[in-house]
């Protein structure tokens, strides 16, 4: 079913630098940089030419709050900054920036700022934590944990095994974990993640880039085999003492969902067994390491996948918003210490997809969710006590949305099929929105294709969405040859309602030279709730398959369509689609370019295959049906696939072994490497690439 289009009459062409990556250059929207809200006021500031600015959005009176000017009066010429650093500001006159290895400084004087040299860190630290009311730094330097309190710097943790990590993001950064630092909200604790991998077995990267060609090992936990050992830590700034939790269980769980209670006492840990269907979530004492009780267990026969801590409600110590997918859509739930699960707040056939903040009084929580449609973000509020939800935007796409301090107003930046971007800053208690950014389409000099929203059902009559891109002074008497770009994996969705309308310049790039171009979002894809994800559990590239052919079929019911020119590409989960559709289904695709694809399934990492197909020795059958690697003689068409040589997460010896297994069935297939990438190409690279891409269907399609 067709839902809409639109159409452009201009003729000029994109190059391929510009189908790449014109959206971050050239062709960029227009946008405000660095938005945030001053701590305390309702003062947006932004930065523009080398100052940042602001706007106080009551009185809507505008002024320069620093500028790189006034910044370098307080240095000699020779030491002048040549731009103004990113500055966090602590409130309107005072606030801190780095450069180099050391921390400033900065306060308002009068007219001016006066700047001062504050904090130093080693050249080399990483995953740097400020603690701004307590004069300390926190940071890793190699494998180990450090903090600079006072100037003094302190050795936190002390391990000589390289292989344990102390203050990083653990469990390849699943489970929502994008850091190993969790400062105690009274800034005197610090609780870390510990990481013994030193049981996980080695994997060998290689840099081509020097001669001799180096090796540099990895931890890489393969599903099924031995994975590493977390722990948690907390170090007590005013004693100088580390204490560990006492994490009771298996050493190979999960330990997710890392916070503080408000009285800096305790610590909330997701404790997920490795076969990730069973989450307690625990409360431990902070300074003895002892639990203090399970608050409650969540459990699912496929799994469990928590990705966000608790959030405490204002003025109270007992109180927190916790998410969950337990009725099937993730969904935000009023937590209790002493009463457990109080009630559910938000429920529907919809998914919470953020929480933007809780306002100061406790009543209201703010977030993003598609309760509209799937195909878009919208900005809410929810009252805790009555569970009423307002809606704050009022127009069509995605937004993304930042909330002041005292949740007064709210940051509004948003895009739709036609809307290259809109900024609006809306009034949270009156509903007043005031727009503040218009942005001017950049591509309409260019020839556009005509996109049409294309909606099909699977199977079990679940509805899928997707895009059909049309070449501009597109002729229904002709037939063209068509490219299927997919994903179709967790955690990502491609059809949205968003700028540009088809979803990516190259799309627009193949449709301006004689394709049609088509996308889809099957079943397993994100923000469609639990059971269109876990539809695949188990069985990985089955189901999936199944909807990207509901797909097929719709394109060659269109007259205009020539199923003898059809071809398939997509990257990393995407590859293994391209791929398994080449094999599983041969002759449905006369080309398939598989970048990045994961090829058998017992060599990716354990945290994401077994939470998809279990274990290997508990699905054997799952993992012998989506191992493509004794699929090869299948093939019929044209097969290109592409790597890059350092890639880590989907790692080279996938595509190494496909070639060995074409080579040992005597069937050729085409192969392209990227030295000095990991497991995307980006970069003036990526233009490389997808004209390599491109190419391979002009060589085989346009015949």
């Amino acid at each position: 079913m067709v839902c809409g289009s639109s159409v452009f009459a201009q003729t000029q062409k994109y190059t391929m630098a510009e189908a790449v990556n014109g959206l971050r250059t050239n062709l960029a929207v227009k946008n405000i940089s660095q938005p945030s809200w001053i701590p305390g006021k309702n003062i947006l500031v932004k930065f523009d030419n080398n100052a940042y600015l602001s706007t106080e959005v009551d009185t809507k009176k505008t002024d320069t709050v620093i500028s790189l000017f006034q910044l370098n009066k307080n240095f000699a010429k020779e030491k002048s900054l040549k731009k103004l650093p990113v500055i966090t500001f602590i409130n309107d006159k005072n606030g801190y920036y780095k450069t180099d290895s050391t921390y400033f400084k900065i306060e308002k004087n009068g007219s001016d700022w006066k700047t001062s040299p504050w904090l130093n860190f080693p050249s080399k630290a990483e995953n740097i934590t400020v603690l701004e009311d307590a004069n300390t730094l926190v940071y890793t330097l190699s494998n180990n944990l450090f903090a600079n309190q006072n100037g003094k710097a302190i050795a936190i943790t002390q391990d000589k095994n390289e292989n344990i990590l102390n203050g990083q993001a653990v469990h390849r950064n699943e489970f929502g974990i994008d850091k190993g630092i969790f400062i105690s909200p009274d800034h005197k604790k610090i609780a870390f993640y510990r990481m013994d991998q030193s049981m996980v077995a080695d994997y060998p990267v290689i840099d081509w880039s020097v001669v001799p060609a180096q090796n540099k090992n990895i931890k890489y936990p393969m599903a099924g085999k031995k994975s590493h050992e977390v722990t948690l830590g907390i170090y007590d700034l005013e004693t100088g003492k580390t204490n560990f939790i006492n994490t009771i269980g298996d050493k190979e769980q999960y330990l997710t969902s890392i916070a503080w209670t408000p009285d800096s006492q305790s610590v909330f840990i997701g404790i997920l067994n490795r076969d990730q269907n069973n989450l307690d979530m625990n409360l431990y004492n902070a300074t003895t390491g002892n639990l203090e009780k399970n608050l409650f267990t969540e459990k699912n026969p496929k799994y469990v996948h928590p990705t966000q801590p608790m959030l405490p409600i204002p003025k109270s110590q007992e109180d927190f918003i916790y998410q969950s997918e337990k009725s099937g859509y993730n969904h935000l739930y009023l937590f209790s210490l002493k009463k457990g699960i109080v009630k559910q707040i938000t429920n529907g056939d919809w998914t919470v997809t953020s929480v933007l903040g809780i306002d100061p009084t406790g009543k209201n929580v703010y977030f993003v969710s598609t309760k509209e449609t799937p195909l878009e973000k919208h900005l809410y509020k929810v009252n805790i006590s009555s569970n009423k939800i307002t809606r704050l935007d009022n127009e069509a796409g995605v937004h993304i949305g930042i909330l002041s301090p005292n949740s007064e107003y709210l940051y509004d930046s948003f895009s739709n099929a036609t809307t290259p971007r809109k900024i609006n800053i809306i009034n949270t208690q009156n509903g007043h929105i005031e727009n503040i950014l218009i942005a001017d389409n950049p591509l309409t000099k260019f020839a556009q294709p005509e996109v049409k929203n294309i909606t099909l059902k699977a199977d079990d009559g679940t509805m899928l969405y997707g895009k059909l891109i049309l070449p501009p002074n597109f002729n229904p008497n002709k037939k063209y040859p068509v490219i299927d770009y997919l994903y179709n994996g967790p955690n990502v969705q491609l059809i949205t309602n968003s700028f540009p309308a088809s979803g990516n310049l190259w799309y627009d790039y193949m449709a301006q030279n004689g394709y049609i171009v088509f996308s889809m979002d099957g079943r397993g894809s994100f923000n469609r709730g639990l059971n269109f994800e876990n539809a695949t559990f188990g069985k990985l590239g089955t189901v999936e398959m199944e909807d990207q052919l509901k797909g097929v079929d719709y394109l060659k019911s269109l007259p205009y369509v020539n199923a003898e020119k059809m071809g398939v590409h997509g990257w990393s989960f995407g590859g293994f689609m391209t791929t398994s559709l080449m094999l599983r289904h041969p002759g449905v695709f006369q080309v398939g370019v598989a970048g990045g694809p994961v090829i058998d399934w017992n060599m990716y990492e354990i945290m994401y295959t077994e939470r998809y197909m279990d274990t290997p020795e508990k699905n054997p059958e799952g993992y012998k049906t989506a191992n493509l690697l004794d699929k090869v003689q299948n093939l019929k068409g044209k097969l290109l696939l592409i790597h890059g040589a350092q890639d880590d997460v989907v790692v080279w010896q996938h595509s190494i072994n496909f070639l060995k297994a074409a080579v040992d069935k005597g069937v050729q297939v085409d192969y392209f490497m990227y030295p000095g990438h990991q497991h995307n190409v980006t970069g003036k690279d990526r233009v490389h690439l997808m004209q390599k891409v491109t190419d391979y269907f002009d060589l085989y399609l346009k015949k």
